[in-house]
């Protein structure tokens, strides 16, 4: 599959599987399916409450750990443990993490975003990511970095495109990887007649031309499924490109219509929930 460069240096598969909403012993076995069919890329987080099953799906796979990207967040409730990424190791059973977010940018992000600077330096993590960091957040935040992140996890996908951001992380080379890509299931978007079309031309099925329309886009994308079916369709999408001239047909459906909206008294409750992330299955 396809690599990005991050700003540091670091390669990054373009496409993973995702585990939100995926309970734990389902995340082993896709984890394990997926990896054993040609995905490099896990993506996971504190918050999914599956850390330890991903981590039995990547040894259980017996596909080697440096040809393994994994991406975690760390949960606004433990942005000021000091033990917080070796705790997350300690889950997912590895010597280090490809990827380490902050999962939302609650009012103690900055003690968090210290924790990864810390756990980067000391090569705990490859590389930083913020999540659901857009607009005013972000622009603070590099204002006081010292290390830039190199990826930002936002909802992304044909009906939103993530404008106003790109023209930051654009400048910022900060890639960024799409939660939602398909919109959220929504059957409205995955059936416009574009990707209809587009999926006649190419003999694909539409969530392959809505995932292929992310890669092209630059976007790093990360479906969730549990479905053994699904996780191989959603992979083959290597074997075509879409034309710019598509590009521009995709490009004229954006409706700037977010799925979730994110409420600052939602951020206030995200900083004082904490499930027990230690005691997972």
């Amino acid at each position: 599959m396809n690599k990005y460069i991050l700003n540091n240096g670091i390669e990054m598969p373009c496409f993973g599987i995702g585990t939100f909403m995926i309970e734990p012993d389902d995340a082993e076995k896709s984890v394990e399916y997926a990896l054993k069919n040609g995905y490099r890329m896990i993506d996971t987080a504190n918050a999914y409450v599956n850390e330890k099953a991903v981590g039995r799906g990547i040894k259980k796979s017996g596909v080697s750990r440096e040809d393994i990207f994994v991406s975690t967040k760390l949960w606004p409730s433990v942005y000021e443990d000091d033990n917080a990424v070796d705790k997350t190791l300690e889950r997912l059973g590895l010597d280090y993490i490809d990827l380490l977010f902050l999962h939302q940018p609650t009012s103690n992000w900055k003690e968090g975003y210290k924790q990864l600077e810390k756990a980067y330096k000391e090569g705990k993590i490859k590389a930083i990511g913020i999540s659901n960091f857009e607009g005013d957040y972000i622009e603070e935040l590099l204002n006081i970095c010292d290390v830039k992140p190199q990826v930002i996890q936002v909802e992304a996908h044909p009906y939103y495109t993530q404008d106003e951001l790109r023209k930051i992380t654009d400048k910022e080379d900060i890639r960024i990887m799409s939660w939602y890509p398909l919109g959220h299931g929504d059957r409205t978007l995955i059936n416009e007649p574009v990707f209809t079309e587009l999926a006649k031309k190419y003999n694909k099925t539409n969530p392959q031309i809505v995932l292929k329309w992310h890669i092209q886009m630059g976007f790093i994308v990360i479906p969730g499924t549990k479905n053994k079916d699904h996780i191989l369709q959603n992979a083959d999408i290597f074997d075509f490109d879409l034309t710019k001239e598509d590009m521009q047909v995709i490009s004229r459906i954006n409706k700037n219509k977010r799925y979730y909206i994110r409420t600052e008294e939602q951020l206030k409750q995200f900083k004082n929930w904490s499930p027990d992330f230690d005691n997972q299955k």
